[in-house]
């Protein structure tokens, strides 16, 4: 007797590729709608230029009174502005739209993104990309050139991986903590300003040097949420200082291991945040 049974084809496995699709068309859809309002555009861009502009003047202020502060002169302290501020604007660019969480939670409007088959931090971070933050990260690309061609740097291999290991991880490390941030709204709600202090104020304080730092602030910037990793470290070994007495200059190559910490504590807080999550109610 023949074999009748009717034999299923084997599914095949999606592309690889296919997974990212829809975070893709969702990121092209937000820069195409962007880019459709030109005026308003080009003044976003001014503006976040501008704003560039003064970070790095209150930066110039300061080592224009002091000359020399922490050991670095004004020349360094273009060099620990770039870096760090290049590593922030990356951050920011890529997950700075997720200050938005607590108005997502208030409204209720954070369970659409749990109603979804993809993982609801990827949603987030890919439901935004504010074109305009390119342009802070062009005032600190220029501020970085600059450092690097006053400064006397002994060029070599090392030198060029450890300056783009600095602001890779720099960049990594900086959207740790607003993921970790990001997580901490799922308890405060309206809790802005104290996250901000980790974000914003640790954007801030990678722009100073740590030896300047009381005791307690070192710890935090140093260690804690290590953002001296972003910059300070990295100037001192690249312009070949010694660094203060516990801060020696070879811990600027620990700035993996520094990135690899904020995202631990990310991966804590944001986890925490999603199970304590009892969606708005509506």
């Amino acid at each position: 007797m023949a074999d009748t049974a009717v034999r299923t084809p084997a599914r095949r496995p999606a592309p690889v590729g296919s997974r990212w699709r829809p975070y893709a068309a969702v990121l092209n859809s937000r820069i195409r709608a962007q880019r459709s309002y030109r005026l308003s555009f080009a003044g976003e861009i001014l503006a976040a230029t501008l704003l560039g502009l003064v970070e790095f003047a209150e930066v110039w202020l300061v080592f224009r009174q002091a000359e020399v502060l922490g050991g670095l002169d004004m020349d360094a302290a273009l060099l620990l502005f770039g870096l760090s501020n290049l590593a922030f604007a990356g951050a920011q660019l890529c997950c700075g739209h997720l200050d938005k969480l607590p108005t997502l939670i208030r409204l209720g409007m954070l369970d659409i993104y749990h109603l979804r088959p993809q993982p609801v931090l990827l949603q987030l971070i890919t439901s935004d990309f504010s074109l305009r933050r390119l342009a802070r990260a062009g005032v600190a690309l220029v501020v970085l050139a600059a450092g690097l061609m006053r400064n006397d740097i002994e060029w070599s291999a090392a030198t060029v991986v450890l300056l783009l290991l600095t602001v890779l991880c720099g960049l990594i490390l900086f959207a740790g903590l607003f993921v970790m941030a990001a997580g901490c709204q799922f308890f405060l709600i309206d809790g802005a300003e104290l996250t901000n202090s980790f974000t914003y104020g640790g954007s801030f304080a990678a722009t100073q040097p740590a030896s300047v730092f009381p005791t307690p602030l070192r710890i935090l910037f140093c260690v804690a949420i290590p953002v001296a990793f972003t910059a300070y470290f990295p100037t001192l070994a690249v312009l070949g200082l010694p660094g203060p007495a516990g801060l020696p200059a070879w811990l600027a190559w620990c700035a993996p291991v520094a990135a690899g910490w904020a995202w631990v504590l990310a991966a804590v807080m944001w986890r925490c945040g999603t199970r304590h999550y009892q969606s708005g109610g509506g």
